[in-house]
């Protein structure tokens, strides 16, 4: 496949801009970028696909969502207009907990039904690659159907999931008071089954009040070590439990939402090279007050990652691009930092380095907009300006 006259955004070096730009793909692989002028003989044959001037961009990367769930929160949204806190809704047995109790008594097929929905939205919106939590399920086969569930998705729709265990999101009423042994009981053995059975990529937790302490989780996170999985954290977000600098300690991919992220732990993740991924949806959704330190995470030179927090309950947005607008209004991203957050930087939170970037080896998956710059992606307000999208090598308008 050849794209001609196109604006690249290979976001090396920035948005590394190239104007008239082609693009040669074998297979999944991308051979060659640069611009029009340069493009080597022995790929001028053979049909192009001619941009005209439209915008080239990576694949996008949403890092994290919770897109794999059943039933919805729309009365919660009430309950919290109406004043109540997330933190009240949680103690009072909703919040994670209503998610938990649909998702228990849907079956694996009505589980996938439900979640292809949400993963065309992302497509739609210029989506290549989709991490998916479990955490809805907090049983060991609940669990497991969650992450079976996540790995079928690829199969269905044309997109790479990268699964992530989270067992440790919530402590079910079963457990109610005694953490510790949901961890013992539940999560570990959870873990190492979805581990044997190829289900895992990562391991996640929620480390706040109304979920687990950074004692509570030290156990999973070595199990975790040991099994050779990444580590990643939900980390302040509501409070600082100094999570992060836990995190940082184990080598996280990511620490994720960090409004109240302190500077012990901005230290932490600079010396561990963990990212930090920033999710507006939750912010915005929740009416949250608290800003997390983006110039403080700049001036230690942390990168930004940008995701949507695909849930029910605290984060219903679908959008990347929205998603990369919402970060630039609200917590003042530039709209390069927004776009390095959902390719370069969303594939570093990952662990994934095939990807996020236009380069000769790097795997083809490109987004094709209609669009003249880059800021155009972040500037407008949810309305997407995709033309076309390729993945692994193959054009799906």
């Amino acid at each position: 496949m050849l794209l001609t006259h196109a604006t690249l955004a290979t976001m090396t070096n920035g948005y590394g801009l190239i104007p008239d730009a082609a693009v040669v793909i074998q297979g999944d692989r991308i051979v060659w970028a640069g611009p029009m002028a340069d493009l080597p003989a022995e790929h001028r044959a053979g049909k192009a696909t001619d941009c005209a001037g439209r915008l080239v961009t990576p694949g996008l990367i949403d890092c994290h969502t919770h897109a794999v769930h059943a039933g919805h929160r729309a009365v919660e949204f009430e309950l919290r207009l109406q004043g109540a806190s997330y933190e009240e809704i949680a103690r009072a047995g909703g919040g994670i907990l209503s998610t938990v109790t649909a998702t228990r008594a849907a079956s694996e097929d009505e589980l996938l039904a439900l979640a292809l929905p949400r993963i065309d939205q992302l497509i739609a919106n210029g989506a290549t690659t989709v991490e998916v939590k479990s955490g809805y399920g907090l049983t060991i086969e609940d669990e497991l159907k969650m992450l079976r569930t996540a790995r079928r998705i690829a199969s269905h729709r044309p997109v790479t999931v990268q699964t992530t265990h989270l067992a440790a999101h919530a402590i079910p009423p079963e457990y109610t008071g005694n953490p510790k042994a949901y961890i013992s009981k539940v999560a570990l053995p959870a873990l190492r089954a979805a581990h044997a059975g190829g289900l895992v990529d990562a391991v996640d937790a929620f480390c706040e009040t109304i979920a687990f302490s950074t004692d509570d989780l030290t156990p999973l996170f070595a199990e975790a070590c040991a099994l050779g999985l990444p580590v990643k954290l939900h980390a302040e977000q509501l409070t600082d439990q100094q999570g992060a600098a836990f995190a940082a300690h184990h080598g996280a991919l990511s620490c994720d939402h960090l409004e109240y992220l302190s500077p012990p732990g901005i230290a932490a993740m600079a010396q561990a090279g963990t990212i930090a991924v920033i999710l507006p949806g939750a912010f915005y959704t929740l009416r949250e007050t608290q800003h997390p330190p983006i110039a403080a995470l700049r001036a230690a030179g942390i990168p930004m990652a940008v995701a949507t927090d695909l849930n029910p309950g605290s984060s219903p947005l679908a959008s990347l691009t929205l998603a990369m607008n919402m970060a630039c209004t609200l917590f003042r991203l530039t709209p390069e930092e927004a776009l390095l957050g959902t390719t370069a930087n969303g594939a570093r939170a990952l662990g994934l380095a095939d990807r996020g970037r236009i380069a000769p080896g790097l795997r083809a998956d490109l987004c094709i907009w209609n669009a003249e710059h880059p800021a155009e992606l972040a500037y407008r307000i949810g309305a997407t300006a995709l033309h076309a999208r390729i993945f692994g090598g193959h054009l799906d308008a």
